[in-house]
């Protein structure tokens, strides 16, 4: 490259010179050598105009030819041309094959812009979401999918869960949503059909709930006939009868709290106990079941400690969160061997209130937490049957929760205790 400057300057100097020396035979030296000067930029103009002439239209065989230093810079330049095609030849079949493969993913695709327009989607979502390109692109997702369920959780923020909604354009047809960021701003939906699935969980919930509900009436009658005849014999008369009798009795009661538990989960799942959520005092509540925890703690003798840090109102459905809180708190005192420490704790921050329930137990084994919630599910069958535990107290909270815009949060190791803790958000809070 410097030797093809210094020959374009030798050139330039060659031009002026000769022109000056032919300019100086006619005493114009000055003249000849601006004549020379003229014909170089005259010379560079009609370079420039053919490289001008080609970017309009940069195709690989109408390429402007040149010698020396202004060849090297039109080679390099058509270099850069055929790299720029190829580089877009590439960018182009990369996103044909993004095209084709995401239209034949049979799952909705919609890509969400910052500003919260529709940006593109998939062949998919025009069956299940009904969008359009000729008339949708760059509309505002919520002015199209106006399920009030979907818009609070489009709005929420938080996409951990997903949601299940209809279909705006068959109602037939229940879809799974879920949303997440792919860069900073922008956000991809996906939509999935899960009629089926959705069809096969409300017949199970329809059946344990009708299971639940033909059981009561049974239990109750066997529940009044055994209690009669225990009234009526004494240890003393029949100790074998007496003592078979009292095991009946117990596994009746047991089976009782397992049916009344399984018509909770099952009106919790189904959202028929979702009546409309007030203002509840979580210290009276607390309170409440501190001292009901204590009433049961004769034998195993608890260090039982209740700490409220902050004065709160939750919004909220004060039996469900009684039934929620209790059985985090019973489930400490039950699992928790003889003489233990639990520690129950309310506080609030900038992201919400929190309940934890702290023991020194012997915790669980990280493996089985993430099923914990799930229906009975046991890390340790063993313990429930001594315990009489039901295996529904997790999910039976787990939905509580959901009903609140809670989570349940669980720490724990073995041997060194657990942590359940809440979480609510501050838009549950009264001021």
């Amino acid at each position: 490259m410097r030797k093809l400057w210094q020959r374009e300057l030798n050139k330039f100097l060659l031009i002026c010179i000769t022109g000056g020396i032919l300019g100086w035979s006619i005493d114009e030296p000055w003249a000849g050598a601006f004549f020379g000067l003229f014909l170089y930029v005259g010379w560079l103009l009609l370079h420039i105009k053919e490289l001008a002439t080609w970017l309009e239209n940069p195709t690989l065989d109408n390429a402007p030819e040149a010698s020396g230093l202004w060849g090297k810079v039109l080679d390099n330049i058509y270099h850069i041309h055929r790299k720029h095609q190829s580089r877009i030849k590439k960018l182009k079949k990369t996103i044909e094959i993004s095209r084709l493969s995401t239209n034949a993913i049979r799952d909705a695709v919609v890509l969400i812009n910052p500003d919260n327009t529709l940006e593109w989607w998939n062949k998919a979502a025009k069956h299940y979401l009904g969008l359009r390109r000729s008339t949708d692109r760059n509309h505002v997702i919520t002015n199209l999918l106006r399920d009030p369920k979907f818009v609070s959780y489009f709005e929420s923020g938080e996409y951990r869960n997903g949601i299940n909604i209809s279909s705006p354009i068959n109602t037939s047809i229940i879809l799974h949503i879920t949303l997440s960021y792919y860069s900073r701003k922008n956000r991809i939906l996906i939509a999935r059909d899960v009629t089926h699935l959705h069809h096969l969980e409300q017949m199970r919930k329809d059946f344990v709930a009708n299971v639940s509900h033909e059981l009561r009436t049974p239990l109750t009658v066997i529940k009044g006939y055994i209690e009669t005849f225990l009234d009526l014999i004494t240890p003393d008369e029949n100790a074998g009868l007496h003592r078979g009798l009292s095991q009946v009795q117990q596994q009746t009661e047991r089976m009782e709290v397992l049916v009344n538990d399984l018509l909770l989960l099952s009106k919790l799942e189904t959202g028929a106990s979702k009546a409309a959520l007030k203002p509840v005092d979580i210290t009276a509540l607390l309170q409440q079941i501190y001292h009901d925890a204590d009433r049961v703690n004769d034998v195993k003798k608890h260090h039982i400690t209740l700490t409220i840090d902050n004065q709160t109102t939750l919004l909220g459905d004060v039996s469900e969160l009684h039934s929620a809180f209790s059985n985090l708190i019973f489930n400490a005192v039950k699992y928790t061997p003889e003489n233990g420490k639990i520690d129950i704790r309310w506080w609030q921050n900038s992201k919400g209130a929190h309940l934890s329930v702290i023991d020194n137990g012997v915790g669980i084994d990280p493996i089985h937490i993430p099923r914990l919630t799930e229906r009975f599910y046991r890390a340790d069958p063993s313990r429930h049957a001594k315990t009489g535990g039901t295996g529904l107290g997790l999910a039976i909270v787990k939905h509580i929760l959901r009903h609140h815009e809670g989570v349940l949060d669980i720490q724990s190791t073995s041997g060194e205790g657990s942590n359940f803790t809440c979480h609510f958000p501050s838009r549950q809070l009264v001021s």
